[in-house]
């Protein structure tokens, strides 16, 4: 299968859905079957291969039965794809218990697969009826599109998946952007951290784990026989985000680590009493979080805060000093924030604790750059949003510097949402020249002056505009005034005054002729 086929087939499970309950509640039903379909035509896969290596497929089984390892998960019998495809009635309660089978016999999919409740009710009601899941087991169990390792490779599989994701994202509102940042911001943000074989990298506001997938990608691209991975690690506060980080990361072939619970409130990757200490930090928190005030900054045991408290309104440079913290003394951290983030309090007189935080990470040369994004790319908001790239170990030649790119005009219109090109056409074509994606990384990587793009300012330009180092103050990419001489527009005046005159006469002789008086200046 073709990503489109695979595209297409997948929304046409979720739209069997429909009217049954909010589409934004679909992802919750249909990722958890297309996971299941996907791992048991695997477990098939796997089957297969050992029935070669052991004589029989009835021996292999029996050798699975006794020992998981053998396979990637082990489906039980009663929970393969073809049990699934046979239930004609009670559906619902039988394909929770089959989840939760599943779940049992492999303990890295608990609270991953077990969660949804295929039998709900509301008032009574079920919530999606056992015709309802019928129709989606049957479209999903059409025969020629399986999902076996044969038929469809990891990366494609994984990318169909997210398309899923976005189009659940698109429809889901204000709650969107906490499972899912859009694709091309995740890839900008990879291409720029530039990861290296074996290192690790941590996303502490994970959601359904894309940035920290982009990552591996991006590093494959580089590496075609990679065999040292990124170690990943995540942390998801909702339970239900968590479980599809688990089913994503899975569906890519990607291992990683995800906990569940508040980062900021309760960091669960430590090491004794600290931090856990990371190559990358890649993450996209939820902006201008409120609910964190003085006290938690000031109870904090993990020496988090070192530039200073922000304002109880907004989190962001709190989780900018949690990633900063969360840094080995060579990491490299690509934080999405909001626009104000990087501005607000600046030129005010008096104090300001987010303009004071900017400071102490710029006075102490730890921000390598901002990268400012297009408008109504995220899924959430219609506001831009911009790139935060933090470096514990800055280069020599960009020691003291901070790298601004405006990447406002950067996209293309899109419905619902604007977004930036990758340079692949509808039929998977690629073209470099349409690659925008890789031009603004690339831009940023190289650190050169480009008009209406890249600036590269000191540590004391930033000082001088009193720690504003929002891109759009030092780039403008509109069409430049243009000033003439007033002596020339006045001439010019005359000039069109001139010839207005002569048209008029020329027009009071054509009415007169026609009979037609004319009292007033034509």
């Amino acid at each position: 299968m073709d990503i489109k086929q695979l595209e297409t087939w997948l929304w046409e499970s979720a739209c069997s859905l429909r009217g049954s309950l909010d589409a934004p509640k679909f992802k919750d039903y249909i990722l958890p079957l297309i996971f299941i379909r996907r791992l048991s035509d695997v477990f098939d896969d796997e089957i297969e291969r050992l029935s070669k290596e052991f004589g029989d497929k009835q021996s292999a089984l029996k050798l699975v039965k006794k020992d998981h390892s053998l396979v990637r998960f082990y489906i039980p019998e009663d929970a393969r794809w073809e049990s699934i495809r046979a239930l004609t009635t009670k559906i619902g309660q039988l394909l929770t218990e089959k989840m939760r089978l599943i779940s049992k016999e492999n303990p890295r999919l608990q609270g991953v697969i077990d969660i949804v409740d295929f039998n709900a009710t509301v008032s009574g009601e079920r919530i999606v009826p056992d015709e309802k899941l019928s129709r989606l087991i049957e479209i999903l169990g059409r025969k020629e599109y399986r999902l076996g390792l044969q038929d469809v490779e990891p990366d494609i599989f994984g990318r169909a998946y997210e398309y899923l994701l976005r189009k659940f994202a698109e429809g889901q509102g204000q709650s969107a952007g906490e499972f899912l940042t859009p694709r091309e911001v995740g890839l900008i943000k990879a291409k720029i951290l530039d990861p290296k074989p074996g290192q690790t990298a941590y996303d502490p506001t994970a959601g359904s784990a894309g940035l920290l997938i982009k990552l591996e990608l991006v590093l494959k691209e580089k590496e075609k026989n990679l065999k040292r991975p990124i170690q990943l690690y995540g942390q998801e506060q909702n339970h239900v985000t968590y479980a599809m980080a688990q089913m994503n990361m899975i569906i890519h072939d990607m291992q990683g680590e995800m906990a569940i619970g508040d980062t900021l409130r309760n960091p669960k990757f430590l090491e004794g009493s600290a931090l856990k200490k990371f190559d990358l930090v890649t993450a996209n928190p939820m902006w201008n979080q409120d609910g964190y005030i003085t006290d938690f900054y000031e109870q904090d045991t993990y020496n988090r805060f070192p530039a200073g408290y922000p304002s109880a309104s907004s989190a962001d440079w709190g989780w900018v000093q949690h990633m900063f913290s969360s840094l080995n003394d060579k990491g490299k951290a690509s934080i999405v924030l909001d626009t104000g983030a990087v501005s607000r309090g600046s030129g005010n007189q008096g104090g300001n604790k987010e303009r004071d935080i900017r400071k102490w990470f710029v006075d102490n040369d730890y921000i390598e750059g901002i990268i400012l994004l297009p408008e109504n790319l995220f899924y959430n908001t219609p506001a831009p949003g911009i790139i935060l790239i933090l470096n514990k170990a800055k280069p020599k030649d960009r020691k003291n510097k901070i790298v601004l790119l405006n990447a406002s005009l950067k996209f293309k219109k899109g419905r619902p949402k604007n977004f930036i090109p990758d340079g692949f056409d509808d039929d998977g074509n690629y073209s470099k020249e349409n690659d925008v994606i890789t031009e603004i990384a690339d831009a940023f990587k190289t650190g050169k002056d480009v008009e209406k793009l890249v600036k590269v300012i000191s540590k004391e330009e930033a000082i001088k505009s009193d720690y504003n180092i929002s891109p759009s103050r030092y780039i403008e990419v509109g069409e430049a005034e243009v000033y003439r001489d007033i002596a020339e527009v006045l001439g010019e005046i005359e000039e069109f005054e001139a010839i207005a005159s002569e048209l008029n006469k020329e027009l009071k002789g054509i009415f007169k002729e026609l009979g037609i008086k004319s009292k007033k200046r034509l």
